[in-house]
This record gives structure tokens, C-alpha cells and sequence, in this order.
């Protein structure tokens, strides 16, 4: 879900955390759990939260390091470090004592003094926190930050002209008006300054082109909320054509019941945690990925149930490959809010990745039977099942969300597309060939479609010619997609080029070095020209990388027999 203001481009943020530098030395992770181990020593306590640490397991490393910390409270480097795994965690309340020992000794500068702002405006203490965010130099992130949360704070003394031109002291922004735009119709919102709010709403859909969920969200919520139900309707009717089009159903539902929703922004510490919640979702790259999720941290701990910040904390900890710890924020999210049937679905995905994959299924049935018009569970449900090669399984899903979706939009290629593969996998072709052939009238550049249907036709030997054209244009799409390649290749061998076969298939393997097909597909090329121990090398390194059975089956026979002689011509041109 795209889910901030849509900005050209916030580089200027990427090289502006420097407050991480306590962490910035730990490598990515590899995705393994963290051993359990009870050291014996300060030091083995600091060894343990290291390798915690290195896995993004930040309860464990905090645990650890506190036990470190505790043999060792006057090391500034590992009271830096226990303070940023507390943070990292979502212990803000813990970590405080370890910032006010941190800002008293370095000054109110980075995440220490941020923390202590935060704290002071979730306790309601605006004056404190004006005073403090006065003493916080504007550098690094924080240049960007406090200009957003100063605004918020004089919102929560009664100042908003100078909320407003706190917003304005964000400067040079390189791509970030939007942000300073949208918190400035927020907060003109919020002060019920209902003609300025209007004109802010209305000038920041103008400049997207199209706008983000996120600011149709909020100028919608602006317009129920003021009679401007119709101009609601069709602001969430115009993001309904999109490809996120479930996120606007809770509007244009709401609209249709004539419920007014809630404010979005109900007190100044619910502007202050949406203005971390959009610098994390811009900081949410590879490069500052560990910003990302404190700033999600700090959100939450304004407003704990925020769910476009519970989604967005889980996805960051699934991207750090913690899936334990993305279930439990997905599930974390509210019955009641609108962004729970997206949390559901991210629960599901999570519990197949965990092998949960039974309780996967029943959460995305149970929401399938208590949505029976809407087809984004069944969809799931289907892509869960053909990812466990449940093919037939997977087309009834397939089938009940395409009765469900009723005529079929642009962006529906993928779900005939989807639907396509399970029925050819299942041996129920004329059917799959039939929606592979829909999805391209859906989409007729979509270098999937034409690798499948072009690919299919050519393993069954029908419509050569068409299905070489398709391999062509699928390739020039993408010209360095190795699979779509390996299909032109094996096109070019079905047709008898050898020379260009050959040519293709050795590209595709360059590319895709480990796949089973290529490299069988490549054996194949070798043994026709007369490499025959090239061939069988291929066809071992095709059984190293684990081809289905009867894949399998067949290589083991091309290996001890040979290819069978050229079959009769192919039919279909």
C-alpha cells in the first residue's frame, strides 16, 4: 500500500539519520532466529545482544544488552546502543531514562532528545515541549522533523498561526512540499478552519497526479464530515479504479449507510504521531530502512493504535525477515478499524510464510464468507494455494472472486492471469487458455501473459508462429528477465534453431544460474548439437536445484538414455 503523500523524491532524508550510528555497523540479517543462550559474563551478554542484533531480533538484543549495560552504566557507546535497541523494539517508555542520561551528557541533539519530545507530548506537556524542541538543533533528520512536530505542539498550546508557520520553517524542501501541505490542512482541520482546510485538501489532490490513498483518505474524511458527501463518493470511486481498490470500499461503504466518520486527527498528539508515521513512510528504503521503523515506533507510541502504522511496522519487520514479530503487529490492528481487513490479510500472508498455512487459509475463508461481494480474500486464498501447488484448490478461489468482481477492469489481468496458470497446471487447458487469452485483452503489452500463453503454446507445439511473435515482444518488454528468455530459447529449439536456441538458453542461464528448467531446457540444446557432455552436465545441475517429481522423473531418463529422436513435425501452423 502506497501510504504517504505522494513526493517526487526524498533523497534529502536518506543520509540524515545519523542518530543510528550506534547500530549503523550491524549487517542486514539472514533471517535466522536467535539462538537461546544465557550468557554468563557482561561481555557474553554483549556478544549475544550483538548477534541479536545482527538478526533484527531487537527484543532479544535489548534483553542482553541491558544485562551488559547494567554490569557496565558508565559506557556512553553501549548505553547509545541499549538505547536505540529499546527504541528499535518499541520500548519508548524504557528507553527515556537512557535518553535523559544521553541528553544530559551530548546535548539535546538526535533520537535522544526526540525521544524526550515525544514523551513530553504524549503526556500532554506542550510548554515542556516547546522548550525543548526550541533547544533542539535543526540538522540531520531532525531538520525535517521538528518543523512537523513544533507545528503540532503550538496546535496543542492553541498557536496555530504559528503551527502553520512552523510548517513553513521546513525551507528547502527538494520534493517534500506535499508533507508540508498536507500537515498544513490538517491542522487547518483540525482548528475547524473549514474554508482554508478545504482549499489545502483541494490544492494537494490537484497536484497529484494520481493522488495517494493517504490524502484522499484524509481530504474524504474532510468532506463527510462536511456535507461534501457526493465529492467524497467520487474521490474514493476515483481510487477504486486503481489497483488498491479494497482501501477505498470502507469509504464509499460509509457514504452509503450515511455514517459520518470520526476526525482522522482527534488531538494535537494524533498530528504529531501521523507527521512520524509520513517520515517514516519516506524514510521506509533499504538505505534507512532501521529509521524507518523507529520513527513507526515513536508514531505509536502517540497514538498505539494508528493502523496504517501497525501495517507499515509490520512490514518493515517482515522486510527484516522477523515474521514473527509482522504477526503480531498485523494482529495488533483494531476489529474496528478500517485498515483491519488489510491487517487480516497481511496476518494471513505471514502465518503461510511461519508454515501456518491451515490457520492462513481459515482466517482468509472466514473473511471471505463475512465479505460474500468482495474478492480481495478469495484472491489470496487462491495465490496461497498455487503457491503450494494446489492448483485445483486454487481455481474454485480463483473462480468465486471472479464471479464476485462481475466485468472485469484493465487492472483485473492479473486475477485471469493467475487463474490461467492454476487451470493449466490442473490439465484443464482450453480454460486456461481462455482466461490467458482475456488477460491480454486486458492487457496486451503484459510480458507474464505473453511469456505463459507463448510458452504453453510452444511446449504443446500449436500456434508456433504466433507464440514465437508473442516470446519476441515479451522479451523486448524485458529484455533481461532470464525466464522469459529461457521460453524464447525453447521456443527456437521446438522450431529446430539450434544456433539461436542455444545462444538464448545461455544468456537465460547467466541470469538465472539455479533454475531446474533452464538448465534441463539447456541440456536439451547441447545433446541436439552434439555436446553430449555438456548436456548431461546441465541435466545434473538441473537435479541439484530441486525440479518437480516428474521433472525429475524425466531428466534422470534423459540422463541415462539420452534425448529421444527429433519427434514428428508439430502441429498448429
Amino acid at each position: 500500500m502506497r501510504f504517504l503523500v505522494s513526493v517526487r523524491r526524498a533523497c534529502v532524508l536518506l543520509a540524515m539519520v545519523g542518530w543510528l550510528a550506534a547500530c549503523a555497523d550491524a549487517p542486514r540479517s539472514s533471517g535466522a532466529e536467535t539462538a537461546a543462550v544465557t550468557p554468563q559474563s557482561p561481555y557474553g551478554s554483549y556478544l549475544a545482544g550483538r548477534h541479536a542484533q545482527i538478526e533484527n531480533d531487537y527484543r532479544d538484543a535489548a534483553r542482553f544488552m541491558d544485562k551488559a549495560l547494567a554490569a557496565n552504566p558508565d559506557n556512553l557507546g553501549l548505553t547509545r546502543r541499549t538505547f536505540v535497541l529499546r527504541v528499535s523494539e518499541g520500548h519508548i517508555a524504557a528507553a527515556a531514562p537512557l535518553a535523559k542520561r544521553l541528553v544530559d551528557l551530548e546535548g539535546n541533539s538526535g533520537l535522544a532528545a526526540l525521544v524526550l519530545l515525544v514523551e513530553d507530548i504524549k503526556a500532554g506537556n506542550y510548554a515542556a515541549a516547546a522548550t525543548l524542541a526550541a533547544a533542539m538543533p535543526r540538522q540531520g533528520a531532525e531538520r525535517y522533523s521538528l518543523p512537523l512536530l513544533s507545528a503540532w505542539i503550538e496546535v496543542g498550546r492553541h498557536n496555530v498561526d504559528a503551527a502553520l508557520k512552523d510548517l513553513d520553517a521546513m525551507g528547502d524542501l527538494r520534493g517534500l512540499e506535499p508533507l508540508r501541505d498536507l500537515h498544513a490542512a490538517l491542522i487547518e482541520d483540525y482548528a475547524d478552519r473549514i474554508d482554508a482546510a478545504q482549499a489545502s485538501y483541494r490544492k494537494l489532490l490537484a497536484e497529484q497526479k494520481p493522488p495517494t490513498w493517504r490524502v484522499i483518505s484524509v481530504a474524504g474524511n474532510f468532506f463527510e464530515r462536511h456535507g461534501r458527501s457526493e465529492e467524497a463518493r467520487r474521490l474514493y470511486q476515483s481510487f477504486s479504479a486503481g489497483t488498491e481498490s479494497d482501501a477505498a470500499a470502507g469509504g464509499l461503504a460509509r457514504i452509503g449507510k450515511g455514517v459520518v466518520p470520526r476526525r482522522i486527527v482527534a488531538s494535537p498528539q494524533d498530528g504529531a504521531a501521523q507527521a512520524l508515521f509520513d517520515l517514516a513512510s519516506l524514510l521506509n528504503r533499504s538505505q534507512t530502512i532501521d529509521a524507518s521503523l523507529i520513527y513507526t515506533r515513536l508514531s505509536l507510541e502517540l497514538q498505539p493504535h494508528y493502523g496504517l502504522a501497525q501495517l507499515l511496522a509490520g512490514e518493515i519487520r517482515e522486510e527484516q525477515h522477523r515474521t514473527a514479530d509482522a504477526l503480531a503487529l498485523y494482529r495488533s490492528i483494531a476489529p474496528g478499524s478500517p485498515l483491519y481487513p488489510s491487517g487480516q490479510l497481511h496476518a494471513a500472508l505471514a502465518l503461510d510464510a511461519l508454515g501456518r498455512t491451515d490457520e492462513a487459509e481459515h482466517i482468509l475463508e472466514a473473511m471471505a464468507a463475512a465479505e460474500p461481494k468482495r474478492p480481495e480474500a478469495l484472491v489470496a486464498l487462491g495465490d496461497m494455494r498455487r503457491s503450494h501447488s494446489h492448483f485445483a484448490a486454487a481455481v474454485q478461489a480463483y473462480d468465486e472472486a471472479i464471479r464476485r468482481l462481475g466485468a472485469a477492469a484493465q487492472r483485473n489481468w492479473e486475477l485471469y492471469y493467475s487463474r490461467g496458470v492454476a487451470l493449466e497446471r490442473s490439465g484443464q487447458w482450453p480454460r486456461a487458455e481462455a482466461d490467458l487469452k482475456h488477460a491480454l485483452t486486458l492487457q496486451p503489452n503484459q510480458p507474464l501473459v505473453l511469456n505463459y500463453l507463448g510458452y504453453s503454446w510452444i511446449d504443446r507445439g500449436e500456434n508456433l508462429t504466433e507464440a514465437l511473435t508473442m516470446l519476441q515482444h515479451a522479451v523486448a518488454l524485458r529484455p533481461d528477465d532470464g525466464f522469459i528468455i529461457d521460453s524464447l530459447g525453447w521456443a527456437y529449439f521446438r522450431l529446430g534453431n539450434l544456433p539461436q536456441a542455444s545462444k538464448l538458453l545461455e544468456r537465460a542461464i547467466t541470469l538465472v544460474p539455479e533454475d531446474a528448467t533452464i538448465n534441463d531446457h539447456l541440456g536439451d540444446v547441447y545433446w541436439r548439437t552434439g555436446r553430449l557432455v555438456e548436456a548431461r552436465y546441465q541435466w545434473q545441475r538441473a537435479l541439484q536445484f530441486g525440479p518437480e517429481a516428474g521433472e525429475a522423473k524425466a531428466i534422470e531418463a534423459k540422463l541415462a538414455h539420452g534425448l529421444a529422436p527429433v519427434a514428428s513435425a508439430a502441429k498448429g501452423d
